[in-house]
């Protein structure tokens, strides 16, 4: 488990890392296919720019980050609702899987939607994130079908949703 983590925005320097980082966690899936999706896993600057990379970072290493989308209309939204906030892009660095560092990162998310009055925090994972649909679930999200969404043939994004 975590001993003392802190969760907050990325700083610029970082972004490199996390992007690296969020490549390496999306590879580590096994069967997920990542063919033409390395780029915008990468593009911490271009998320950074209409949402909130948040990460978790252990005595100074960064070891996991999720990007809060704060509503409809930012660019990265992959929802409609108004009353929504969202997650998308959780990553934990391989070596740090197991030790709740994605659970520390979908709690602040919670908490920030909260803060921010939202009504839910909606989210969008695929049938190869086993782990991370164990997560949340178990952190209270349900199964939302009326979200899911095929952005491309052979991809069919489920969606899922935590009322606040």
């Amino acid at each position: 488990m975590l001993s003392a983590v802190e969760i907050r925005p990325v700083a610029d320097h970082e972004h490199a890392r996390v992007g690296a980082l969020t490549v390496a966690a999306y590879e580590s899936v096994p069967g997920m296919p990542l063919d033409g999706y390395r780029e915008a896993l990468r593009d911490v600057a271009g998320r950074s720019a209409d949402a909130v990379v948040l990460v978790a970072v252990e005595d100074g290493e960064v070891l996991g980050s999720v990007t809060y989308v704060p509503g409809p209309d930012s660019a990265s939204a992959e929802f409609t609702d108004p009353d929504a906030a969202g997650m998308r892009f959780l990553a934990v660095d391989p070596p740090a899987h197991g030790r709740g560092v994605g659970a520390a990162l979908t709690r602040a998310c919670l908490e920030r939607a909260r803060q921010e009055g939202r009504a839910r925090v909606v989210l969008h994972s695929t049938v190869w994130m086993t782990a991370a649909l164990r997560l949340y679930e178990a952190l209270g999200f349900r199964r939302a079908g009326e979200l899911d969404w095929t952005p491309e043939p052979g991809a069919t994004l489920l969606g899922y949703s935590y009322e606040l």
